[in-house]
């Protein structure tokens, strides 16, 4: 069983969210972070906006 947490990332452009998920999945910071601006714009950027705010909130922070 691994003992991999997602927490926020001090590789960060903003809060450290999207560097964190890279961290947790062992992808590109800016992979993820290329990934979530398409989703966003493809969602009309509110939820996606919206979802990284409770991430950013509910995420522990990093070592």
């Amino acid at each position: 069983m691994s003992n991999k947490v997602l927490k926020l990332s001090n590789d960060k452009m903003l809060f450290g969210v999207c560097g964190g998920i890279a961290d947790y999945f062992g992808w590109s910071a800016g992979a993820v972070r290329l990934l979530y601006v398409l989703v966003s714009v493809l969602s009309a950027a509110f939820p996606g906006i919206l979802v990284y705010l409770v991430l950013w909130l509910l995420m522990p922070g990093a070592d």
